[in-house]
């Protein structure tokens, strides 16, 4: 009889940690999922009942015990504090809770023969790209600490692969929002944002003149294709962007939404130092993870302004 396999999954309080926690919980029952979470960024509520859950921070607590009671097969390292415009005036903070958090895990990684890590990066080590395109093979350049802390990480998982045969997935996903997202973060995605200063009777805020350009991913879409970067060989030792098919102007996006909600008002704040233009290239997603954009960003929203309405303000 085929013994349960175990995944552990941190930051299981946190969007994505959540979704596919569920998501493996409800389409994988041969998996046991082990989730770590501090709740400095998530939300108890979000994690799943059946989740072996460990409130732990990654730290400065023993993650240790958790590789030794529990034999871990595959590791999504999903925690971050990811607070992009924050990271130049928190840089111990962003260095500890996303460079040094990582430094523990691929460790532990190590010693307890984990088949695969994967790890989420973001966007931000692109930096401006060639032109606000972004092409996983093209040189990085993160213009912030949270960008330039993502990309370490990526470069010390490639060199434990090197050096100790670790296998390894590095996944970019791009702006994802959805249900459980922490949209009482005013440094987190903006349409959580926006929702967040609706409900609180705000002004809707933009930085700018609101033509940056995003690709926005709904959370459902990626949950598949995040577990087939654990499980599928095509994907060992592979850097992917993950989602952001439809490129769309901040502006633009804040008018889906007000469509949704139907009203709000938007203010325009003066502009800051971010990427004018962030359009990842998505064929990789497809071809090795079977990625496949079904939600529009009107019918995410939907669903996600309906989650948001229900929640404590």
């Amino acid at each position: 009889m085929q013994m349960n396999k175990t995944v552990l999954i941190t930051g299981v309080a946190g969007l994505l940690g959540s979704r596919l926690a569920d998501w493996i919980i409800e389409n994988k029952p041969e998996y046991t999922v082990v989730g770590i979470d501090d709740l400095s960024g998530g939300f108890k509520e979000n994690v799943n009942p059946k989740v072996k859950f460990w409130q732990m921070n990654l730290i400065e607590h023993p993650i240790e015990n958790i590789f030794e009671v529990h034999k871990i097969d595959y590791v999504f390292h999903f925690a971050a504090y990811a607070a992009e415009g924050l990271s130049p005036f928190i840089r111990t903070y962003n260095y500890d809770n996303n460079l040094k958090s990582t430094a523990r895990i691929i460790n532990e990684c190590i010693k307890h023969d984990v088949k695969r890590l994967v790890f989420t990066s973001t966007l931000a080590v692109y930096g401006h790209g060639d032109g606000g395109i972004f092409r996983e093979e093209q040189q990085q350049a993160p213009i912030d600490p949270y960008g330039i802390a993502k990309y370490a990480c990526e470069m010390d998982i490639q060199v434990a692969g090197l050096q100790h045969g670790l296998d390894w997935c590095i996944i970019r996903p791009h702006n994802v929002y959805g249900i459980k997202q922490n949209i009482w973060d005013k440094y987190r995605n903006v349409l959580g944002i926006w929702m967040y200063q609706h409900l609180n009777g705000m002004d809707m805020t933009i930085f700018g003149d609101g033509n940056q350009t995003r690709a926005f991913s709904y959370i459902d879409d990626s949950l598949e294709p995040l577990w087939n970067a654990a499980i599928r060989p095509e994907a060992s030792k592979e850097i992917i962007n993950l989602g952001g098919i439809e490129e769309i102007s901040i502006k633009d996006a804040s008018k889906v939404l007000r469509e949704v909600i139907g009203s709000g008002n938007i203010v325009h704040l003066e502009g800051r130092h971010e990427v004018k233009h962030s359009i990842p290239t998505f064929q990789k997603s497809i071809d090795l993870l079977d990625f496949e954009y079904k939600t529009s960003m009107k019918q995410g929203l939907t669903e996600m302004w309906n989650w948001a309405k229900e929640q404590p303000m």
